[in-house]
């Protein structure tokens, strides 16, 4: 339901301003039924019309809703043509001015229009009148322009209007102002630009384009500037049917406001569009099926042999010679034209259409040959290998099919389903190989399958040690390529050619070939197979058998042995073996070294295969204890390192029992240790080294119970010049004591002292320094 909205009327004010116009239509409401129609068809004597009718407005005097329109050299689509609208025609005329539009309520819609588009109409404008058509084709341009291209109008509702067309006497209209390529009706919210509307409430309305490619422009009244009085337009479009030449038919033009007069709509139709053209079909391109490259194509009017035709080719205005029929048969690419003189010189119809030619798919035949494994001339062939040589190496060409048979080829029916692993009927049976393009155009070729009976001495087995690359698998690493060119095949023939494959089935098929640095996958060897070609044809297929030996000798790692200063050391092993090859150049099983290095032997067994051991010598003696490194006085933290030299692997202990590798040992207790080194490899053990540790008791007990009663450093007397003296914990001097009396009993000039802390401080001849604290417990 239309909205019937408040309409603002602009006022312009010119001040010293003048505003440029476009130029408008002029609209001639004066004319009739038949002068309508004589101005869509330009009077042309090519189509009979009779019974013209034309209905509109009648409620509003001296105006009419339909007439001649003419664009006074404006911008305006179309020079002169006829107008239809839902109000006097007259209104028309540009510029644009922004109201509510015309019409009355007493003004009927249009029943066949309503049925067509399914709306509720009201002030129909109709142009009826029926025709015979003496061509196949009829059609006439026009556009759509409308007062609903503006606010959100677009996006809910629209003007409707058809070009309806039925046979005499047929019950029902068929609508011929469509979309382009569709079944939808042309109006305003078919076809138009994004709309997003917001009112004075703040209310926003939009909606998506919809078919805008169609859409020509919105017209304003503020710039005044349109050549009609309507918000929007439509591009030129065209409405178009085929027709049955000599048949009578009904034509209606129409168009109606939907549900209410307001904002009005008109549909403006060319002048002389209205036409009968001739259909010679749709174009046939590269990009709409052409014609495949060789067949002939008939362009066909389908009209009368009485006529008189002239066929054109290109731009070209002399006819083809010798060309008067109503078809002409192309056989190469060009635009054709047709004209037909339809029983009289001042009635002449054309059609035109462009026909393209596919490129030629340029095949060529060649042959597949196969190597025959039992001499029944059967083989498996890959025939998917030939084509590459059957397409010319032109990888635009679509897939290949093969037949057994040209009937079969050209149907389309029973295609070779596994051209990968045929198998042939008979010696130089021809196979037929059918390529097309992308266009579904198809050309064959034939590929004779071919059978060599050639056979070969098997090649002696190729025999190798393992790659001994410490890994005894029984895998080796074979140079293909040195079989290949042996003499053996290079006897055949100057022109030969080796490939290897896994399996005979992929030699005969040549598929999955083996690169010519092949590793074997069975451990010990395996039997590969040879294909040999003697130029391009297959000769023969033959075994290879590639053995590979392994030799792993038994305890035969290699070994790390270290060797005493001034020692010699024998380097051994098995005897079982057939040589011997040391890298001093020894061959016995056997050699004494007497310095250190890296030393290997070479076996062999009786296969001739080698394997290597590696023996690293390393030197080794008696270690030296220098001294130590000692950290006392720390309780539980005490520690000693012993400090050494020598070439050797040692082990080190403080008590001649327990051995570490590590030469730090902590948590050592107060007391007289000596450390010990002894060389892991068995050269020797050196000299025991004396050391001490020393350590003040953290509390005593000078109760005379004859347990704890003194304070005493152990083994101060090893250092003689130590001092040592006692503090109380106000600094004063309690007692000083020497290494050969370290004992303190807790007394002050003969008065026991109370339970407390106490502080010390050691000092040694070398100005060491040891300071620390104690308790005196009671």
């Amino acid at each position: 339901m239309k909205c019937i909205k408040i309409i603002l009327f602009w006022i312009l004010v010119l001040c010293n301003t003048t505003l440029v116009f476009a130029q408008a239509i002029r609209v001639d409401d004066s004319k009739n039924a038949t002068d309508l129609t004589q101005i869509l068809t330009n009077n042309s004597s090519c189509i009979n019309i009779s019974g013209e009718s034309v209905k509109g407005d009648e409620f509003t005097s001296g105006q009419e809703s339909y007439g001649y329109f003419n664009n006074q050299g404006g911008s305006f689509p179309f020079t002169e043509g006829i107008v239809l609208s839902t109000w006097s025609s007259k209104n028309s005329e540009g510029p644009f001015i922004r109201n509510q539009g015309a019409g009355n309520s007493l003004w009927k819609g249009d029943a066949d229009l309503d049925q067509a588009l399914g709306i509720n109409s009201i002030n129909a404008t109709v142009l009826e009148f029926d025709f015979i058509p003496l061509t196949n084709f009829i059609s006439f341009n026009y556009l759509f322009a409308s007062n609903e291209y503006q606010d959100d109008y677009p996006c809910n509702y629209s003007d409707g209007f058809a070009f309806l067309i039925k046979e005499e006497n047929a019950a029902n209209y068929r609508n011929l102002a469509l979309i382009p390529r569709s079944t939808t009706p042309v109006s305003s919210t078919t076809i138009h630009p994004p709309i997003s509307y917001t009112n004075n409430f703040g209310n926003t309305t939009s909606c998506p384009a919809e078919n805008e490619t169609y859409f020509d422009q919105l017209n304003t009244s503020l710039t005044n500037s349109s050549p009609i009085n309507y918000a929007g337009q439509t591009k030129i479009l065209n409405a178009q049917t085929t027709v049955i030449p000599g048949k009578k038919y009904h034509i209606k033009l129409v168009i109606a406001d939907q549900d209410n007069f307001r904002y009005d709509s008109a549909v403006f139709i060319e002048a002389g569009s209205f036409t009968s053209k001739i259909d010679l079909g749709s174009d046939r391109t590269t990009q709409n099926n052409p014609i495949c490259f060789g067949e002939k194509f008939i362009i066909d009017t389908k009209l009368s042999p009485a006529y008189t035709y002239r066929w054109y080719k290109d731009d070209s205005l002399t006819p083809i010679s010798g060309e008067t029929n109503p078809s002409y048969e192309a056989t190469e690419t060009g635009i054709y034209r047709v004209e037909v003189e339809l029983g009289s010189a001042s009635c002449i119809a054309s059609g035109q259409i462009k026909i393209e030619f596919t490129p030629e798919i340029v095949l060529q035949d060649t042959n597949l040959i196969q190597c025959d494994d039992n001499g029944d001339e059967i083989a498996f062939f890959d025939l998917t290998r030939a084509e590459p040589i059957l397409k010319n190496n032109n990888s635009n060409l679509g897939n290949m099919v093969f037949y057994e048979n040209v009937i079969d080829a050209q149907s389309n029916q029973n295609p070779i389903q596994n051209p990968k692993n045929y198998t042939n009927k008979a010696n130089n049976q021809i196979i037929i190989a059918k390529v097309s393009d992308n266009y579904g155009c198809a050309n064959y070729a034939q590929l004779t399958l071919q059978i060599s009976n050639q056979t070969i001495t098997p090649l002696a087995p190729i025999v190798v040690c393992d790659d001994n690359d410490g890994n005894s698998d029984g895998i080796h690493q074979f140079d293909l390529m040195a079989i290949a060119t042996s003499g053996y095949f290079s006897a055949i023939g100057s022109n030969v050619f080796v490939y290897f494959y896994l399996n005979p089935t992929d030699a005969y098929l040549e598929k999955n070939e083996l690169p010519y640095f092949f590793k074997n996958t069975i451990s010990g060897g395996q039997t590969l197979y040879a294909r040999v070609l003697n130029g391009p044809d297959c000769y023969a297929i033959t075994p290879v058998i590639l053995v590979v030996n392994t030799f792993n000798p038994l305890n035969f790692e290699d070994e790390t042995i270290a060797l005493c200063e001034g020692r010699t050391l024998d380097l051994t092993v098995s005897n079982i073996y057939s040589s011997y090859l040391w890298n001093t150049g020894a061959t016995s099983n056997s050699i004494s070294v007497s310095s250190p290095g890296d030393y290997s032997v070479i076996v062999t067994d009786a296969n001739g295969c080698g394997a290597t051991k590696k023996f690293q010598v390393l030197n080794s003696g008696i270690a030296t204890i220098t001294g130590t490194k000692i950290n006392d006085f720390a309780a539980n933290q005490n520690s000693v390192l012993i400090e050494y030299t020598g070439l050797g692997d040692y082990e080190f202990s403080i008590d001649g029992s327990y051995f570490q590798d590590s030469p730090l040992f902590n948590g050592i207790a107060a007391g007289t240790y000596w450390a010990y080194a002894r060389d892991k490899n068995g050269c020797g053990d050196a000299a025991p080294f004396q050391f001490y540790v020393l350590d003040y008791p953290r509390f005593f007990t000078p109760n005379g119970d004859g347990f704890n009663d003194l304070w005493i450093i152990k083994n101060l007397d090893l250092f003689p010049k130590a001092t040592v003296t006692i503090f109380d914990r106000y600094g004063k001097l309690l007692k000083q004591l020497h290494s050969s009396n370290a004992a303190w009993d807790g007394t002050f000039n003969g008065y026991n002292l109370p339970s407390d802390d106490y502080w010390f401080n050691i000092i040694f001849t070398n100005n060491k320094s040891i300071k620390g604290h104690f308790s005196l417990k009671r």
